[in-house]
């Protein structure tokens, strides 16, 4: 299948890579872009794990520490190899969102340990710590960076979509998805999503591109990138 991907550039490459492998033929086009906070070194003192919620967050957060001892706990199999790349050394991951990290927890450190810091985005609405603080846990939520949408699609994937080049579309959060709709919306270009395959990671994913017109949506069992390429082999299959 010629697949559309629209995550950010770094994780982009990766899922590319992947899905020539299994013989798609992919097409990046990120529609959002990472900006890291600068600033000085963060002092981790008192804090007993560091939280991921997404690979981002480990990148921000190596940029702004030099530890790597302590414990990082993430919420799935990409942020966990984001933090082997940037050297740490103990390393969890709970391979689901958000309520499942903070259900594993129990299993890897105790509420009496001391605080969790949770390298964040600027849009984290806080419902890791809420679910940790219902535990017992403290979190102090630390924003590292934001994710910023693109409006306007690159002209290689504006001009796959106008002249039915495509047949499907990966979208790996709530924020792609919102960021594609509103470029498809800008470029008139609505009714191309007619011959296309949304393949999302999720439902809330799925639910913002609710809008437009495409011609099935395929929701990864899992939010992660290994269920994302199975949902793409269930798309090829027309299931």
């Amino acid at each position: 299948m010629r697949i559309l991907i629209t995550r950010p550039e770094q994780d982009a490459v990766r899922f590319a890579e992947a899905l020539q492998a299994r013989g798609h033929q992919p097409l990046c086009a990120a529609l959002l872009s990472v900006r890291f906070f600068d600033g000085p070194e963060l002092t981790l003192a008192g804090v007993s794990a560091i939280l991921a919620t997404s690979a981002n967050g480990v990148r921000a957060l190596a940029r702004r520490s030099k530890e790597r001892a302590l414990p990082l706990f993430a919420v799935g199999p990409q942020s966990a190899d984001a933090a082997r790349a940037a050297g740490f050394e103990k390393i969890e991951f709970s391979d689901g969102d958000a309520a499942t990290l903070a259900e594993a927890m129990l299993d890897w450190v105790r509420p009496e340990s001391g605080v969790l810091l949770h390298a964040a985005s600027a849009d984290n609405e806080g419902r890791l710590k809420t679910l940790l603080a219902e535990k017992g846990y403290r979190v102090a939520v630390q924003v590292l960076y934001e994710i910023i949408a693109i409006h306007k699609l690159p002209d290689l994937a504006r001009e796959a979509l106008a002249h039915h080049g495509l047949d499907a579309v990966a979208v790996f959060s709530r924020n792609s998805a919102l960021a594609l709709q509103d470029c498809i919306d800008r470029a008139g270009l609505s009714e191309a999503c007619r011959d296309l395959i949304a393949i999302c990671i999720s439902r809330p994913a799925a639910e913002a591109l609710a809008t437009l017109p495409f011609r099935c949506v395929v929701i990864a069992e899992k939010p992660n990138q290994n269920a994302m390429l199975d949902a793409v082999e269930r798309a090829a299959a027309g299931t």
